[in-house]
């Protein structure tokens, strides 16, 4: 029994969170936090408001107050809060203020020139990085990797490479370049606003050739970073020598593709970088200026824009559908009535939003039918497992609707989420099958995050999913599932965590899937896991784990703490059975301590993944139902 001084506060602290939460949804049901990605992506706004002539001088300004606030001691800008300065990251903004009028004598500019000079300069830069400089002429062309717009011509299966050999916001991102990158325009700056003071050497000087050694280093990396970087050189010459009869064939095919795409609300992908890149593309094939498909994305980037007093940044996409599913999740398992109002709504709406239109993942799954949830407000071409997942343990929990609509939403999402197992027993994100690994080794692929393999979160998801609906071991997709996670375990415990930081945000995701599926929780490795996550435990009570656990694996589980973080390393303790203990008492009194007196928590760190070592993000709602949901789940457990 838990002692009356404890009760009262666990009780008085849920109430205060469901309130705040149910002060933060929508009227139409849905909730929206804001999800906010590195401080250069702001830059990359800045700069295409530049690049198509429509600069707003007030949003530019007040964007400009934002990136100069973020600046780090050493003159650089993180990719993450805390983390180490990027290079990347601080040639675009600083290229950002540049445009937007600060003086290169800047005490702010001069220190952020004398990091890039410290890191290497654009030559060092990621390929998206050398992309957006080149079209302002101040990157040579012939220093990016080449992509010919043909590749729009190769048929899945029969290439090793083609677009749907690659993650869905690689292909978003690509179709619209392959145009760009044929067409290779530049907008010519004026000699003041050129970069030539960024460049450590003249940049005539300078070698353009991309790194051979792969990081991190491995044999068959190393291999495979040289063929491909072969076989850039030999594009490039055949780029700029053969007729090329296809072009003109290429080209019409991405255009098409686009236009299908971008006929949809919420933007191409969903996502910021394929809405830039779409419009250049479609400018340069002659679009004019007030098309309906070019103001489109551009109304759903301006959307992006988040202000704060006098400071304004840009968000890589919004994220409702999983903060809703999320959120109703965490009020229910904390005691809200599974037929509350605000609950029936955020059902209405997440029903409203199943996908019943065939995506780019019929290309490898012809026959499973559509039925899964996107992200966004709108994604209809790309539903993902993840937010699939949680919108139906979402709608197992609440009550009030139509049984026969919800009956039918769900076998049909459930459906559409089996069919997308791939072939290894796990779940990826968007995509099946989509685990050609060394493609990452393209020169174009400097990121890493080129494709949508399976992950450890993902089909801890899935066996959490099914074990809520009733299925066990027996059920042949489950026990698939299971085995994948058996062999991706780490040898001291945890999983790794693909969208959220990092093994702590794994560990979790696979413990709430074995609990759901009703495993032992005295199988060693289900200890070993619990062990993991008690010894990761901070001296306050919490949990936390930096981004830079993705570069150093010895940073895994370690870091300041933050609620959302805490939270996690709770619920999967919970899932597994360790509901009481000095570790969980400490962890629920850190989350009692920090909780704000209206009822939210606030995380201080990044607790969210795009593409692991060089994208991060912050769920600013994280903080608002992870703490919610860890203590409804302790206080049920101890009831």
């Amino acid at each position: 029994m838990l002692a009356f001084v404890l009760v009262t506060a666990l009780h008085e602290a849920i109430s205060r969170a469901q309130r705040h939460l149910l002060s933060l949804q929508a009227p139409d049901g849905h909730w929206s936090g804001e999800l906010e990605a590195d401080w250069a992506l702001t830059a990359e706004a800045l700069l295409l408001h530049h690049l198509i002539d429509r600069v707003d001088g007030n949003h530019q300004q007040r964007a400009v107050r934002f990136l100069r606030r973020r600046q780090n001691a050493d003159g650089g800008w993180s990719l993450f809060a805390g983390g180490p300065s990027d290079l990347s990251a601080t040639i675009k903004i600083y290229f950002a203020m540049k445009m937007a009028g600060v003086d290169v004598d800047d005490p702010v500019m001069a220190a952020a020139r004398a990091r890039i000079h410290a890191m290497g300069g654009p030559t060092r830069a990621s390929v998206f990085t050398k992309i957006l400089l080149a079209l302002f002429g101040e990157y040579d062309w012939n220093g990016v990797p080449a992509m010919p717009a043909e590749i729009m011509l190769l048929p899945p299966p029969f290439f090793l490479f083609n677009i749907y050999e690659v993650s869905y916001w690689s292909r978003c991102v690509i179709v619209p370049l392959l145009i760009i990158m044929d067409r290779k325009p530049i907008k010519w700056l004026p000699p003041r606003q050129s970069l030539d003071e960024l460049w450590p050497v003249p940049r005539e000087q300078a070698s353009l050739r991309f790194p051979r050694v792969p990081e991190p280093f491995s044999w068959r990396g190393l291999f495979w970073k040289s063929f491909f970087i072969g076989v850039d050189d030999g594009l490039k010459i055949w780029e700029r020598f053969s007729p090329r009869p296809l072009r003109k064939r290429a080209i019409e095919a991405a255009r098409l593709w686009l236009e299908e795409r971008l006929s949809v609300p919420g933007g191409l992908g969903g996502i910021y970088p394929a809405m830039a890149n779409s419009v250049l593309a479609l400018r340069l094939l002659g679009y004019a200026e007030d098309h309906p498909l070019i103001l489109g994305q551009l109304k759903e980037i301006e959307a992006l824009a988040v202000e704060h007093g006098d400071e304004l940044y840009y968000q890589p996409c919004p994220s409702p559908v999983w903060d809703t599913s999320l959120a109703v999740n965490a009020l229910v398992e904390s005691g809200v009535a599974p037929d509350h109002p605000s609950l029936i709504r955020a059902t209405e709406w997440m029903l409203a939003k199943q996908v019943a239109l065939p995506g780019d993942w019929q290309v490898k799954r012809p026959h499973v039918q559509p039925g899964g949830w996107a992200f966004q407000y709108d994604n209809p071409f790309y539903p993902d497992l993840d937010d699939t997942a949680m919108v139906l343990m979402a709608l197992e929990k609440v009550q009030g609707i139509d049984a026969d609509r919800m009956r039918l939403a769900k076998e049909r999402g459930l459906g559409w989420f089996l069919g997308m197992q791939n072939q290894d027993g796990g779940f990826a994100s968007f995509d099946a099958d989509n685990n050609r690994l060394f493609l990452n080794n393209i020169p174009f692929a400097d990121h890493g995050a080129l494709l949508d393999p399976s992950t450890e979160d993902l089909t801890g998801r899935g066996l959490e999913l099914l074990g809520s609906l009733g299925y066990d071991f027996g059920f042949e997709p489950a026990g698939r599932a299971l085995e994948f996670i058996r062999h991706s375990q780490r040898h001291d415990g945890p999983w790794h965590g693909r969208w959220g930081v990092n093994y702590i945000y794994g560990t979790w995701s696979v413990l709430r899937g074995l609990g759901a599926m009703r495993v032992d929780p005295r199988h060693e490795y289900v200890q070993r896991a619990v062990r993991w996550l008690i010894r990761r435990q901070n001296a306050d009570g919490g949990w936390g784990e930096t981004c830079e656990s993705y570069v150093k694996p010895e940073l895994a589980g370690r870091g300041p703490s933050i609620p959302s973080q805490t939270a996690w390393a709770l619920l999967g303790l919970f899932a597994v059975g360790t509901i009481s203990g000095p570790a969980v008492e400490a962890g629920i009194d850190y989350l009692l301590r920090t909780q704000r007196a209206d009822g939210g928590w606030d995380d201080a760190f990044w607790n969210g993944t795009g593409f692991p070592r060089v994208f991060y993000l912050k769920y600013h709602l994280y903080a608002g139902y992870f703490p919610l949901w860890a203590l409804g789940v302790y206080r049920t457990a101890h009831a």
